[in-house]
């Protein structure tokens, strides 16, 4: 702490300030106070002047400014306290160095307070006199970073003088100014002259009447004892001085408690020795005990008010101190992040005692820094969510005043406070009357950083995780506290379904529930996939959606075949994506029309039969007529078509008055050598009746046909896999030179070139990993405007070839494997001059746009033309010619195994130069 405070050690001492100086007396001005405390003078600097600057202390002795760096301050009775945020106490022994001493009563001391900034220098004189005259025989002072005695003497030579090098006569030994030798005891003896002592760091001083000896702790002389159980630090020294008779010796000590602190139960206990074996050999009476606060005494009033206390016991004086009493402070920290707090009080115990031999007086006083262990703080949180109001509220507390929410943590990422009430959360700081503070964070259940799940059909489970990130004043020490937070409501808004059918088709629309599109829609058996939706037209509008089906599709059933019509099914569930729950079903059932049996007048019958659910595992193809030779003349696996004549098959001829029946049958029969028919392989050994059978029947009446048909019903189902499909896509760039490693970009374009420069053209597949594709250009053209099919424009590649009318023939480069280029088949190049369109000797426009069709060929099945390969046609005649005016629809060229895309470039300039 004290070598952070005094933070300027060889500061230079500026001639010109940048505000005039503040001179101060005993009153309070611009945030500093001086008053005397006893045998010190203590000044206390306000935060609000301090916060933000370095603060530089010189001791003023009439026109020397002295800087004190904290050795010299703990040599010449100089201390300085400060808490985190910039409060100071400044303490003076009144017997310091650089204190104007008037006969041991009457002490002025000054000070000059060096205030750095940014933006300069501001500088505060203090003068504060202090009287004191109630000097005991031996008086111990024990500050924060020096121990002090000083023994009255009579008769000394000589005014008071301080003992310091500066000051010195030229007799080095320092008997000129009364102090001969002092000889420390370790407890061996340590014999030194006044310039070593000062020089080891101990100050040295002869008054009027009394005889002073300073020195910081732990220093070679001193040494550590325990009294009492209690440590403490001790000096013991016998220091020679001249009086007017003569050589004379003083015996002298001090003794300082270095520990003595418990804590129990949120009290502070100090216990200090009653019996200073050091400092007392004999009997001794206590004839006044005080405590204070900051140098300060206390009476009884002030004392119970705060909860102080001061007692003794047979060995020690203790005086108790609540944690958390107004004369201390608390401070956060984080160690580990976790959230600890300390809580800081500086009490004082003064005594006076008088030895019952030598009725000698001794007042001891000790200003005594305290500082609790780390107590972890836990932050507690309060949750105010009221589910029906839709909104996460917490309140997260209590903290102190050093500490500042920066962040918060949530599951999509790190928001700051203002960015936290910018997306519409709500967070603010709540001070409260103890000096504490929390904060409150409400976050509505709709935002996208809530996390959802819906343990029941109808009810939604809404979380919240949280990390609250805090720092710590003034050193921006951060730590975090991770807070979850949940709410059930049952809120579930299920989506519905509706359907009807027309002639041909089933229309179903899907109406969408609280939780939107967030489930799976199966249709049928299957999954609604990409593909089914692109088949099924599927049509979405953020509240609906709607799908449109064939009523033959393959994920329809049929019911019931009659002679005229097909009832035919939809299934339509809407599923949880998680737990599988349906949320909503449709099952929709319509009649549609459908002729089973076709009479024609030369004698041919035509017959369908349908796989209805009642006999789901009919394999179709398998059916026959009665003359099981008779099988279909078309099969799939849902529908068998059947064609033949009214005298073949097994077909049967009934006569009645006006017309003529014949009547056949599809079925599936029993096979002849082991009796079984065949059912997708299950063998049935029924010899009743085939699993399926259809009646079909003609009736011919003069100038009239009639077909009649029955069928069967329920339902079954059986899966149908389709077939994938994507896109392949083609991209033209300009490259900058031939090696076609670096490309003109978007931002690069309209390119300028001068006239017949060449311009490097790439055509590649991209996003293909296929290697037997090969990308083939078939044309590239040249126009004035972007538009493709603009006029005029001259032909680049014609028939994947140079164009043979072309001056400058177009020229196709190689295209090998590199680190970019994987499969060179996915790419081609070529280059051309650069050119422009005339008319009557005159340019017609400065630039030119560059156009191709490409075609993307599989190289396992090379078909004629183009696939065969990039220009390997035989030499043709071409009728290109400049300035042709050719028409805006171009044809496309392709086979079964190609693909074709349309690319274009540009705009590229011609310059002059």
């Amino acid at each position: 702490m004290w070598s952070l405070l005094w933070s300027l050690v060889a500061a230079v001492i500026l001639s010109v300030d940048t505000r005039p100086n503040v001179k101060l007396n005993s009153q309070s001005s611009s945030g500093l106070r001086s008053d005397c405390v006893g045998n010190l003078m203590r000044l206390s600097l306000d935060k609000a002047l301090a916060v933000g600057n370095e603060l530089e202390v010189e001791a003023v002795n009439c026109t020397q400014h002295i800087v004190l760096t904290p050795g010299l301050a703990a040599q010449c009775g100089y201390s300085m306290e400060s808490d985190p945020w910039g409060n100071t106490r400044i303490y003076s022994s009144l017997l310091g160095c650089y204190v104007d001493n008037k006969d041991d009563q009457t002490f002025n001391v000054g000070l000059r307070l060096r205030l750095y900034s940014q933006s300069g220098v501001v500088t505060h004189d203090v003068d504060q006199t202090c009287i004191y005259t109630r000097w005991a025989s031996r008086e111990i002072l024990c500050d924060r970073n020096y121990m002090e005695v000083s023994d009255f003497i009579a008769g000394a030579k000589g005014p008071a003088q301080d003992v310091k090098e500066g000051n010195n006569p030229p007799d080095a030994s320092g008997a000129a100014h009364g102090i001969w030798k002092l000889t420390f005891y370790t407890p061996e003896p340590v014999a030194m002259v006044p310039r070593e002592a000062e020089q080891a760091g101990y100050g040295l001083m002869l008054t009027s009447t009394r005889l002073v000896v300073r020195s910081p702790y732990n220093t070679a002389e001193t040494t550590s004892e325990e009294v009492g159980g209690v440590p403490m630090e001790v000096i013991r020294v016998s220091a020679y001085y001249q009086t007017l008779h003569g050589l004379n010796v003083v015996n002298m000590a001090a003794a300082c408690p270095t520990g003595g602190v418990l804590f129990i139960n949120d009290v502070i206990s100090w216990h200090v020795p009653r019996r200073m074996t050091p400092l007392v050999d004999g009997s001794f009476e206590v004839l006044e005990l005080h405590m204070g606060i900051n140098g300060k005494r206390l009476d009884r009033s002030q004392m119970v008010t705060r909860g102080y206390t001061l007692s003794t016991t047979h060995q020690h004086i203790v005086i108790e101190i609540p944690v958390g009493s107004p004369d201390g402070h608390f401070k956060s920290h984080a160690p580990d992040y976790q959230y600890h707090i300390t809580y800081s009080v500086e009490p004082m115990l003064e005594v006076l005692w008088r030895t019952t031999g030598t009725q000698d007086d001794t007042r001891y006083k000790v200003l005594f820094p305290i500082t609790t262990p780390l107590m972890p703080q836990l932050p507690h949180f309060q949750e105010n969510t009221v589910p029906e109001a839709r909104v996460f509220t917490v309140v997260l507390g209590t903290f102190l005043h050093d500490v500042v929410l920066k962040n918060i943590t949530f599951s999509t990422g790190v928001l700051t406070v203002e960015e936290g009430n910018a997306r519409g959360f709500t967070i603010q700081e709540h001070r409260y009357k103890n000096g504490t503070k929390g904060y409150s964070l409400s976050v509505p259940f709709d935002s996208d950083v809530v996390l959802k799940k819906n343990p029941e059909l109808l009810v939604t489970t809404y979380f919240l995780p949280l990390a609250f990130g805090f720092v710590i004043l003034p050193e921006e020490t951060p730590f975090a506290h991770k807070v979850e937070l949940q709410a059930s409501l049952k809120d579930v808004v299920l989506p519905t379904t509706t359907g009807t059918c027309d002639q041909k088709h089933f229309y179903i629309t899907v109406k969408y529930g609280s939780q939107g599109n967030n489930f799976q829609a199966m249709v049928g058996y299957r999954h609604l996939n990409p593909e089914m939706a692109e088949e099924y037209k599927f049509q979405e509008n953020g509240t609906h959606f709607s799908l449109v089906l064939p009523y033959d599709a393959a994920d329809t059933a049929f019911e019931l075949m009659k002679t005229d019509s097909l009832r035919a099914r939809v299934d339509l569930l809407l599923l949880d994506h998680i737990n599988n729950w349906v949320l909503a079903d449709l099952y929709l059932s319509c009649t549609f029309p459908f002729t089973t049996t076709t009479c024609y007048p030369n004698g041919t019958m035509t017959a369908t039969a349908v796989k209805v659910q009642s006999v789901a595992q009919l394999v179709p193809s398998r059916l026959t007529l009665k003359d099981q030779s008779c099988k279909p003349v078309f099969s799939d696996d849902r529908f068998a078509l059947f064609s033949f004549s009214v005298d073949s098959c097994g077909t049967t001829r009934t006569f009645f008055d006006h017309y003529i029946l014949y009547e056949n049958e599809i079925g599936l029969y029993y096979n002849d050598k082991k009796g079984l028919y065949y059912n997708r392989g299950v063998a049935n050994t029924s010899p009743i009746d085939p699993p399926y059978r259809q009646t079909i029947s003609c009736y011919y009446v003069v100038n009239e046909t009639q077909t009649f048909a029955v069928g069967s019903k329920q339902r079954l189902y059986e899966p149908k896999a389709d077939i994938s499909s994507g896109q392949l896509m083609v991209q033209i760039r300009l490259a900058q030179d031939s090696s076609y490693q670096l490309f003109y970009q978007a931002e690069d374009y309209p390119v300028v070139k001068y006239l017949r420069q060449p311009l490097y053209f790439e055509v590649e597949l991209i996003e293909s990993t296929d290697p037997n594709l090969e990308l083939i250009v078939e044309k590239c053209w040249a126009t004035l405007d972007e538009d493709r099919t603009s006029v005029p424009s001259w032909d680049i590649i014609v028939d994947g070839c140079e164009n043979p009318d072309d001056i400058y023939l177009t020229v196709f480069h190689p295209v090998v494997s590199d680190s970019r280029v994987l499969f060179p088949s996915h790419i081609k190049r070529f280059s051309m001059n650069m050119f422009t369109f005339t008319k009557d000797q005159a340019v017609l426009k400065d630039e030119i746009y560059v156009h191709c069709d490409a075609v993307i060929c599989d190289t396992t099945s090379r078909a004629d033309g183009l696939c065969r390969g990039q220009c390997v046609q035989p030499t043709r005649q071409s009728n290109a010619r400049p300035y042709e005016q050719k028409g805006a629809k171009r044809t496309r060229r392709g086979t079964n195994s190609t693909r074709q895309r349309q690319i274009s470039s540009g705009p590229v300039e011609l310059t002059s130069g």
